[in-house]
């Protein structure tokens, strides 16, 4: 592998620099992989040290054994005086936007129903759970 560096310089784009911290976010898929990297949150540049916000403690357990391996293809890729430590953190769990369920008309649960029988056990059954329920209703009113 070449270093990060010298394959910018190669490049046409020499007038186009990057931020520290912009580079260590680049680097960061290409040094763990697209799948750890999507399982990490975000990656911070303090000086020299980099901080990698992970979902759980199994996670930081995980990759804190395995520091000297991704520091060292940190530093391959990034140069060796640009990171010196690797941290791992816990960070807020990632969730996505909550969906609501759809509503369910209860005639379409029965229609769910393959066996002609049991939807039809099905049908009279909650028919008679709603009479009682009217009955209970007027009973109490």
């Amino acid at each position: 592998m070449q270093r990060a560096a010298r394959l910018l310089s190669k490049t046409k784009l020499q007038s186009f620099r990057l931020a520290p911290e912009e580079f260590a976010e680049a680097v960061w898929p290409a040094v763990v992989g697209n799948r750890l990297a999507q399982r990490t949150g975000q990656v911070k540049l303090y000086g020299r040290r980099l901080v990698v916000d992970v979902e759980d403690a199994l996670w930081h357990k995980q990759l804190s054994t395995m520091v000297g391996q991704i520091l060292t293809k940190l530093q391959m890729l990034a140069g060796p005086s640009m990171i010196d430590s690797l941290e791992f953190r816990i960070g807020i769990p990632r969730r996505g936007p909550r969906v609501a369920l759809p509503f369910i008309d209860p005639d379409d649960r029965a229609d769910g129903i393959a066996d002609p029988i049991f939807r039809q056990l099905y049908l009279a059954s909650r028919a008679q759970s709603e009479r009682d329920e009217a009955k209970r209703m007027r009973i109490s009113a």
